[in-house]
Order: C-alpha cells, then sequence, then structure tokens
C-alpha cells in the first residue's frame, strides 16, 4: 500500500487546480447556454481577476495589516470584493463593447470580436504590469497532516479554502439560477430568446447581468490561483482559458455542474499524468480525454442533446 499515499496527495492536488478551472469554466457555460457563443475573453477577465487580487494584498500589506489568522481572513474578504468588484466590470465591459452591437450579425463576428477583445486586454495587462511574474507573498501557510496506510498526505490550509470556496459559491450560483426571477430570465432566454422579447423581458439586461455573474466567479478564481501560488503574469488567463474552456466542453457546456465536473477531471488528470509520466505531456493528456469523450459522448458527460426549435 506504499502507492496510496502518493496517489492520494496527487488526487488532493488534481482536485484543487480543478476546482479553479472550475469556476472559470461557469462563466464560459453560462453565457454560451443563454447567447450560443463562447465568450473567449474570459480567460483574460480571469487573469486581470489575479492581477486585482494581487495589487489588492499588496496595498494592505503597505498599510499595515498584520498576518494573524483573522487578520489575514480580513483581507482576503477585503480582497475578494476587490477582484469581484473590477473583473464585474470588464465582463460588463467585454458584453457591451464585443457582444450587444453585434448581436443581430453572423455567429462568427462576435467569436472575431471576443478574441480580439482578448488580445487588447492581454496587452494593456502587459503595458501596464510587464512581462515579467509578479510574487506575493504566502500568506496561508498551515497544513494539515493525514495518517494513511504506508504513509502521510499532507493538505494545506490553502487547498481547504480552494475547495471549499468552490462548493460555496457552485451551490450560490446554482440556486440562483434555479430559484431567482434573473435564473428563471436566463433559463428563459436559453430557451427561445424571441418569444422573451416579446412576453416584456429586457433580454440585453439578462445577457449583461450573465456575463457579470461569470465573471465575478472568474475574479473569485483569480483570487485563489493568487493564493496557492504567490504569482500572477500576464499570460496565465490564455492558459486558463483554454482548459477552463475544454472542462466546459468535457461536463457538457451549458450545465453548471458539467462545468465543475469537467474542471476537476482536467486537474486530475494534470495532476496524475504529471505524478507518473513527463510533466511536459500533461496538457495533451488532458485534451486526448476530451477528444475521447467527445467522440463517445458528443454533448460532454452532464450535457443535454440541443433541440431543434421548429
Amino acid at each position: 500500500m506504499d502507492w496510496l499515499p502518493y496517489f492520494t496527495q496527487q488526487l488532493i492536488d488534481g482536485i484543487t487546480r480543478g476546482s479553479v478551472y472550475g469556476m472559470v469554466a461557469i462563466g464560459y457555460t453560462m453565457v454560451y447556454g443563454i447567447i450560443g457563443m463562447v465568450n473567449f475573453a474570459h480567460g483574460d477577465v480571469f487573469m486581470i481577476g489575479a492581477f486585482h487580487a494581487l495589487i489588492g494584498f499588496l496595498i494592505l500589506a503597505a498599510l499595515g495589516f498584520s498576518t494573524s489568522p483573522i487578520m489575514v481572513l480580513v483581507q482576503i474578504l477585503i480582497v475578494l470584493f476587490i477582484a469581484v468588484t473590477f473583473t464585474s466590470v470588464y465582463g460588463w465591459a467585454v458584453e457591451r463593447i464585443a457582444y450587444r452591437p453585434l448581436r443581430g450579425s453572423s455567429r462568427l463576428a462576435p467569436l472575431i470580436s471576443a478574441i480580439g477583445m482578448s488580445v487588447v486586454l492581454q496587452n494593456f495587462v502587459l503595458l501596464v504590469q510587464g512581462s515579467k511574474p509578479k510574487p506575493l507573498p504566502q500568506l496561508i501557510t498551515g497544513r494539515e497532516i493525514i495518517p494513511l496506510a504506508g504513509g502521510t498526505v499532507s493538505v494545506s490550509y490553502v487547498q481547504i479554502l480552494v475547495v471549499a470556496s468552490t462548493v460555496v459559491f457552485m451551490l450560490i450560483f446554482a440556486a440562483i439560477i434555479a430559484r431567482t426571477p434573473l435564473g428563471r430570465a436566463q433559463r428563459a432566454c436559453e430557451q427561445d430568446m424571441k418569444m422573451v422579447r416579446l412576453l416584456g423581458i429586457n433580454v440585453d439586461r439578462v445577457i449583461s447581468l450573465t456575463f457579470v455573474m461569470g465573471a465575478a466567479l472568474a475574479g473569485v478564481a483569480g483570487l485563489m490561483v493568487t493564493l496557492i501560488y504567490g504569482s500572477v503574469n500576464f499570460y496565465m488567463g490564455f492558459v486558463a482559458g483554454i482548459k477552463a474552456f475544454s472542462a466546459a466542453v468535457l461536463g457538457g457546456i451549458g450545465s453548471l455542474p458539467g462545468a465543475m465536473l469537467g474542471g476537476i477531471l482536467i486537474g486530475i488528470i494534470e495532476a496524475m499524468w504529471s505524478a507518473y509520466f513527463k510533466t511536459e505531456y500533461q496538457d495533451v493528456a488532458a485534451f486526448a480525454v476530451l477528444v475521447l469523450v467527445l467522440i463517445f459522448r458528443p454533448t460532454g458527460l452532464l450535457g443535454r442533446p440541443e433541440i431543434e426549435k421548429v
């Protein structure tokens, strides 16, 4: 049983990494579920959230906030508010600039516009912050050592925070979509946007709020990445965005639980491949599993077949 602690450790690391992918993937799947298009600037909104989290922590440190457990929690809550607020504004701006003016055009035009927004956001951060990674001292350093047959498993408090936050925000967003007037309007727009307009629902407002909600969750993910790795860079949004989009497709794009499941699966695949094979090919392994799933189940693991309206 000597292999069990090592395997379990990699599983925990993969779930932590996948939780971040899942939070970003929810933004992709929410936008696609309503307007049927992919927001390719979403990964860069996540990157901007990470930078705002970093700047927030540095400002609080300069103001003299201590590193006691209670004050660290206060700092996280303050920075969470900052990151979510700014990324929500960016999410609204992406919808207002890249999508709304092109809503009546062909499906290709908004996609190209979103890619352009991605390039703009990425280069904006490059000009403002530079190309070098920006470090942050580790705020949460404690960990729990759990005995297991043949050895021990280490679970850091940051990992517990990330996974717990993922579950909490997943439940909150699922409740919003299932039980609030906004959620009902979002589900109605997903089914028949023309009929929703005839019923007097402000479709533009619903779509804007959907972008804002997805961007807010990307801001949370940016904060979590900053806490886990203690470093951010202008290019991190592209890589995370591709993997989060793959997670949304793997789980079934349009399904919130599917996005989270896909993110966790990709995180686990990457962690396991890095542990037992060459690290350079971990992305190949994740995308290979995605291709295999789509071959045998084109709608993803939890996706539903699209019903054509006649």
